[in-house]
C-alpha cells in the first residue's frame, strides 16, 4: 500500500498542469493599472493561447486533474473508506468509487453542516457551503466548496471576454449593464456559511477587488450589486444604468426571466427613476447607507436625460425598449439555454433583434466551461467544458434505464472520459471536484454538438428528473415545453401570447390528469378569446406528448389535460414567494412542475377561468414511424 502511495506521489509531482496566464489568475489585492490597449491585446491572446493549450490536450489534462484530486485528499474520510488508498489512477477510481447522488452524501454533509472538522469529505477545510437553486430538483441542496475554488471560478470568468472580444470589439470602450445580486447568507450548526454560489463569488475580494479591467467596468457600483434588499438592489442598479445609458455596449443578467423582470422593473417605477435623473437626487425609499453614497458618486442632474428616458418608457409600445433607452447595446448577455428558451421572443421584442449571448455554464457544483462561440443563434449554444476545471465523466443516457437516481454497478462501467464522448450522443454529466464531489451526478443532460480540437462541445438538454406522471407516462421538461409552445401557437390570432406557465400532477380526480398554469399577455386589440380555443390549445398539447401519454388518454389511465388561466402578475408572485423561502434571485428559474402545497394554493387563488381538452389526443400501436397493420 505505501509503496503504491509513494509511486502514485512522485508520478504526481511531476505532472505538469497547464497554468493559467497571470493576470487571469492575480492577487485580488494587486490594483496595478495595466488596461492600455496594449495590455488588453496581449492579456487576451494569452487568455486564447490557454484555451487553445487546454483543449488540445484535454485527455491528458483531465489524468492529471483527477490524480491530483485524489493525491491531495487521499486521507478524506470518504475515499478511504471505498478502499481507494491512496491510489490515484483512472482505472482504480473507476473500478472502486460509485457513482452517487446528493442523497447518498448527505449524510457525511450532515456531518460537516454541524460542525465535523476532521477531513470526511476533501483534505483541505470546507470554507462554505453553497446552495443549490431552490426550483432544481425541488430542494436546496447544500455543496461544499473550498477557499482555492474561488481562484478557479475567477479564472473562468476572465476567459469569457477575450473570447467575446473576438466576435464584438472595442467592448473596453464602455460599460456592461448587468442586474446582479446577493442573497443574505445562513450559517449551518456548525457555524458554516451557506448561500448561493454567485452570492460567494460577489462578497468575495477577487469580485470586490478585482483588478481594474475595461472589460470589467460595470455601471452598478459594488454597492448596490451587495445590497440584500432586492427593491434597493435592484432600483439602484437601474438608476445607474440608465444614468450612464450611452456609455452601456451590452447588457445582461445571469437568467434571461431575471432581466426581463428589471425591464418589468423599470416599467413600474421609471417615473420615480427619471425624476431621481432629473434632480440629481435619491428616492428615500433607498435607505442603505453604502448605496445611497456610491449612487451619489454616479448621480448629478440631468433633466435633458431624464425627459429623454421618461418620453420612451411613455410611448405605448415598449418594441425595441432596450436600443431606444441604450443604444450603443451590442448584444444581450443571459442565459436562453433550456427552459429559458421560452424568453427569447420577448427580449427580441425588448431588444429589437439584438444578438442573445450566453457565455457561461456552470453550477453550485462546479464551474464547467465557455461557449467558444457566443455569436451563435440561441438553439446552437454549445459549451466547451475546460479540462482543469474538475474530473468529468459521462453516462450515456441510451444505457441508463430510464432517469433513476441510482444505477446499477454495470451502468457504471458504461461511464466515458471527457475524451471519449460521441458526436449527437446524449449524457449525464458527473463530476469529481477538488471540493470533496467524487463521482457525483450534476443532473445535467448534455447533448455532444462538436469538438474545440479534443474537447467536446455540448449543448443543455435539460434538467435530470423534470418531470410529470399520471401512470407509466413521464413527461420531461424539454418535451413539456415544446408541447406547451405548441399550445400556445393558437392564441396569436387573438393578438395574445402565453407570458409564464407551470404545471402540477392532479391526482384529486381519478383518473389523474395534467394541469397547466397559464398567465396570458393581451392588449388593447385582444378580443374575447372563446373556450373552444383553449380546449384545443389542451388538445394540441396533448397530441404534442409522447405515446405512451397518449396511450394512457385513449386507454383512460389518464384523464384529460387541463388549463387554468391565471392573473397577470401571478408568477411574479411565485418568485416573491421563492425568494421569500430562501431562493437566491440569481438563480431563481420558474419551477415547470410544482409540487409545494404553499405554491399549488397560491397558482389556485388566481385562477380566472380553466378549460380541458375536449377529446383524446390520437394514438395507434406501435413507433410513429411504423407502418400499423390491420
Amino acid at each position: 500500500m505505501f509503496g503504491s502511495s509513494l509511486r502514485n506521489s512522485i508520478a504526481i509531482n511531476s505532472l505538469a498542469m497547464p497554468e493559467a496566464p497571470k493576470h487571469l489568475c492575480h492577487d485580488p489585492k494587486d490594483n496595478l493599472d495595466d488596461d492600455d490597449d496594449d495590455g488588453s491585446s496581449n492579456n487576451n491572446k494569452r487568455a486564447l493561447e490557454y484555451i487553445e493549450e487546454v483543449t488540445t490536450n484535454a485527455d491528458e489534462i483531465q489524468e492529471k486533474v483527477l490524480a491530483q484530486i485524489l493525491s491531495r485528499s487521499a486521507n478524506a474520510e470518504y475515499l478511504q473508506r471505498h478502499g481507494l488508498e491512496g491510489r490515484t489512477d483512472r482505472n482504480t477510481f473507476k473500478n472502486i468509487m460509485p457513482v452517487v447522488t446528493y442523497e447518498d452524501l448527505k449524510p457525511d454533509i450532515d456531518r460537516i453542516a454541524n460542525g465535523d472538522t476532521s477531513p470526511i469529505l476533501c483534505s483541505k477545510p470546507i470554507s462554505e457551503f453553497l446552495t443549490s437553486s431552490g426550483t432544481s430538483g425541488g430542494e436546496r441542496k447544500l455543496m461544499p466548496t473550498i477557499e482555492e475554488e474561488l481562484e478557479r471560478r475567477s479564472m473562468l470568468y476572465s476567459l469569457l471576454m477575450p473570447v467575446m472580444d473576438q466576435f464584438v470589439p472595442d467592448l473596453d470602450k464602455g460599460k456592461g449593464m448587468y442586474f446582479l445580486f446577493t442573497k443574505s447568507e445562513a450559517k449551518t450548526p456548525g457555524g458554516l456559511l451557506a448561500r448561493p454560489v454567485l452570492t460567494s463569488y460577489y462578497k468575495s475580494s477577487h469580485f470586490k477587488h478585482r483588478k481594474h479591467d475595461p472589460y470589467t467596468n460595470y455601471t452598478s457600483p459594488n454597492e448596490t450589486i451587495l445590497c440584500h434588499d432586492s427593491y434597493q438592489s435592484m432600483y439602484s442598479q437601474l438608476l445607474c444604468g440608465l444614468y450612464q445609458n450611452e456609455e452601456v455596449l451590452r447588457v445582461g443578467a445571469v437568467f434571461a426571466s431575471g432581466f426581463i423582470r428589471a425591464l418589468k422593473f423599470l416599467e413600474k417605477h421609471f417615473v420615480c427613476l427619471c425624476n431621481d435623473i432629473r434632480t440629481g437626487t435619491l428616492d428615500a425609499k433607498i435607505t442603505d447607507p453604502s448605496v445611497r453614497e456610491a449612487v451619489m458618486k454616479v448621480l448629478k442632474p440631468n433633466p435633458t436625460l431624464a425627459d429623454f428616458v421618461e418620453t420612451e418608457c411613455m410611448k405605448g409600445s415598449w418594441k425595441g425598449i432596450i436600443t431606444r433607452i441604450w443604444p450603443n447595446t451590442k448584444y444581450v448577455d443571459v442565459i436562453v439555454t433550456g427552459t429559458m428558451s421560452q424568453y427569447i421572443p420577448i427580449l427580441d421584442y425588448y431588444s429589437n433583434g439584438l444578438p442573445l449571448v450566453c457565455t457561461m455554464y456552470a453550477s453550485s457544483e462546479c464551474y464547467f466551461g465557455l461557449n467558444l462561440n457566443p455569436s451563435c443563434d440561441p438553439s446552437e449554444v454549445a459549451y466547451t467544458l475546460i479540462p482543469t476545471m474538475a474530473y468529468f465523466e459521462f453516462l450515456p443516457l441510451d444505457e441508463i434505464n430510464g432517469h433513476t437516481n441510482s444505477i446499477s454497478q454495470l451502468e457504471q462501467e458504461h461511464l466515458v472520459d471527457l475524451a471519449d464522448v460521441k458526436l449527437g450522443q446524449e449524457y449525464e454529466l458527473v463530476v469529481t471536484t477538488y471540493a470533496g464531489l467524487y463521482r457525483y451526478r450534476v443532473g445535467d443532460i448534455l447533448r455532444v454538438a462538436g469538438f474545440k480540437n479534443k474537447a467536446p462541445q455540448f449543448n443543455f438538454v435539460c434538467r435530470k428528473n423534470v418531470v410529470l406522471s399520471i401512470d407509466s407516462d413521464k413527461t420531461d421538461e424539454v418535451e413539456l415545453h415544446n408541447a406547451v409552445k405548441s399550445g400556445a401557437e393558437q392564441l396569436a390570432e387573438f393578438n395574445a401570447s402565453l407570458t409564464e406557465y407551470t404545471s402540477c400532477v392532479d391526482t384529486s380526480t381519478i383518473p389523474g390528469h395534467y394541469v397547466l398554469y397559464w398567465e396570458i399577455s393581451t392588449n388593447d386589440h385582444t378580443p374575447t378569446i372563446p373556450s373552444s380555443v383553449f380546449g384545443h390549445c389542451c388538445l394540441s398539447i396533448e397530441e404534442s406528448l409522447n405515446s405512451v401519454y397518449r396511450q394512457g388518454r385513449v386507454s383512460e389511465s389518464i384523464g384529460p389535460l387541463e388549463i387554468k388561466v391565471v392573473e397577470n402578475g401571478t408568477f411574479d408572485k411565485l418568485m416573491d414567494f421563492a425568494l421569500s423561502q430562501g431562493a437566491s434571485i440569481n438563480q431563481y428559474k420558474t419551477p415547470r412542475c410544482v409540487t409545494y402545497a404553499p405554491i399549488l394554493d397560491l397558482l389556485n387563488s388566481k385562477v380566472l377561468s380553466s378549460y380541458i381538452s375536449p377529446k383524446c389526443p390520437n394514438w395507434v400501436p406501435g413507433h410513429k414511424d411504423w407502418c400499423t397493420l390491420h
